[in-house]
């Protein structure tokens, strides 16, 4: 286990006796999918203590592990916010990626954990960020690439935006990381193990060597200059043995 790992699984551990202890509400930093996946694996030796991952919809990637009091089912104020970002002129805005927005704000020196999810729609975007670093983005992000941007927060969460998919269905002899990255690229199973031992695909935010990997439902892939995907269903055998599968691919 690498010492980033080990501490990280300290810090869970003492955060959950913390609000078990105290019985009060204690949240982290926005946790990738390789940190949710740690922390699910340990959650059982953890103190009886309730939580919630929540990200701001139930297919964010990014997630806020928030561990609550015992008069809580539910986080009672979420420890993060939506802000949206729009061109001031949209007349004569650029077109605008993922990567120039969370770019943008990297520059202003904020850390990765303070951003969740960034929802971009090709000149604006929703960006969920930690409540303390709102004030400080709303003030000081100007501009994305060279286009003038205004923010403003959205208060309510029940109106926060939630990601696009394009859906993908599909049978497959197996789960296999290979099979998986095949039918998502409409490829072959060859030319996926080339992607996977080419360090081309992440499994959940992490370099992944194994093409034999079984792959569980809620993981997300993303593939090097295609795209990334979530495997959201499972489904049993057919008579012929072959297992379908439904997969979400983000736009």
């Amino acid at each position: 286990m690498e010492k980033e790992e080990q501490l990280f699984r300290k810090r869970i551990c003492e955060l959950a006796a913390l609000s078990y202890e105290r019985d009060i509400p204690v949240h982290t930093n926005f946790l990738t999918l390789n940190e949710q996946a740690v922390f699910q694996s340990i959650s059982a030796t953890l103190p009886p203590v309730k939580y919630e991952l929540a990200g701001g919809s139930a297919m964010s990637e990014r997630k806020v592990l928030c561990f609550l009091p015992s008069y809580e089912e539910e986080p009672g104020q979420l420890p993060f916010s939506c802000v949206e970002i729009r061109p001031s002129n949209p007349r004569f805005s650029e077109s605008l990626t993922h990567r120039d927005f969370l770019g943008a704000i990297m520059n202003l020196g904020i850390e990765r954990d303070m951003i969740g999810d960034i929802l971009s729609n090709g000149q604006g975007a929703y960006v969920f960020v930690m409540n303390p670093m709102v004030s400080y983005l709303t003030e000081q992000l100007t501009t994305v690439r060279k286009t003038p941007v205004s923010l403003s927060v959205r208060e309510d969460p029940a109106a926060f935006p939630q990601p696009e998919f394009e859906r993908l269905e599909g049978t497959l002899s197996s789960v296999r990381l290979d099979a998986v990255i095949a039918l998502c690229g409409r490829m072959s199973r060859g030319k996926a193990a080339d992607l996977i031992e080419g360090e081309k695909a992440l499994l959940n935010g992490q370099p992944c060597m194994s093409v034999s990997r079984q792959m569980k439902e809620g993981e997300v892939l993303s593939l090097r200059g295609i795209g990334k995907f979530r495997l959201e269903s499972i489904g049993a055998p057919t008579k012929k043995g072959r297992i379908p599968v439904v997969i979400l691919k983000y736009r």
